[in-house]
């Protein structure tokens, strides 16, 4: 169709665009949505005159633009579930002292769609509200791949043989398979520090009414917090209140 790897190019620059909060480069946004710069620069303008991305006059970066704002607005009666949501995920963050979050499943990734800071002072900031990860890369992702269909599983992986090249080696098919089942037989998910060192994440699978793994509660923290005489309380903890959220949005109307 005429004009579709534009729009795709155009779609793949505002997702990028809007996962970084404080605003991305030409260079960045160019690399990452591996186009030219000239192209990436001309279509950046063109959604800019169209109100969809904004740049900032001194520091030149990209950001998101007014009238993403209010497609958000009428889209969110749809589709936004944050305000069932948010205070399950407070009492996550509260009851585990650790970083909640809870991203939704959009295509082949998962997006950050609510943070929730615990008291504890050391945080994790691999996660933040519009981030994006391929499915079983963090732990959100991983949790709600495990839950899929094996035929789903194998299709996604034959989608995606570039996750081992672009996040190391133990994101090869082998090893994320065995983590697939780790985390269906556990019920959650574990991420020992395979995107930062150091930095731990736990995920769980939230279902829609029909039993499909659409969205995931997860926390993220420093690996001391997370040793094996506190894991199986976390995962107890992260199940119920993912359970919790399942009942909640399986009664409401979307």
């Amino acid at each position: 169709m005429p004009g579709a790897q534009a729009v795709a190019r155009a779609a793949s620059l505002l997702r990028l665009v809007t996962a970084c909060a404080d605003g991305a480069s030409l260079q960045k946004l160019a690399r990452d949505a591996e186009l030219s710069r000239s192209t990436a620069h001309r279509l950046l303008t063109a959604l800019r005159v169209e109100g969809l991305v904004d740049q900032d006059e001194t520091t030149a970066l990209w950001t998101p633009g007014p009238e993403l704002y209010l497609m958000g607005t009428v889209a969110a009666s749809r589709y936004d579930v944050t305000e069932l949501a948010r205070d399950i995920v407070r009492s996550l963050a509260v009851k585990t002292e650790e970083s909640a979050f809870l991203s939704t499943r959009r295509g082949d990734e998962t997006v950050c769609l609510v943070r929730e800071e615990g008291p504890f002072p050391i945080r994790s900031f691999v996660l933040s509200e519009g981030v994006r990860f391929p499915l079983g890369v963090a732990s959100a992702g991983l949790a709600i791949l495990s839950f899929q269909p094996d035929h789903d599983v194998d299709a996604y992986l034959e989608r995606h043989p570039e996750l081992e090249e672009r996040w190391g080696r133990r994101h090869g098919e082998k090893p994320l398979r065995t983590r697939l089942r780790e985390t269906k037989a556990r019920g959650y998910a574990v991420n020992p520090g395979l995107i930062v060192e150091g930095s731990w994440g736990m995920g769980a699978a939230v279902f829609d009414r029909d039993g499909r793994p659409e969205w995931a509660l997860s926390l993220t923290g420093v690996e001391f917090r997370f040793g094996p005489d506190r894991l199986p309380q976390l995962g107890r903890t992260l199940l119920a209140h993912a359970h919790q959220l399942s009942s909640r949005l399986a009664g409401a109307r979307h």
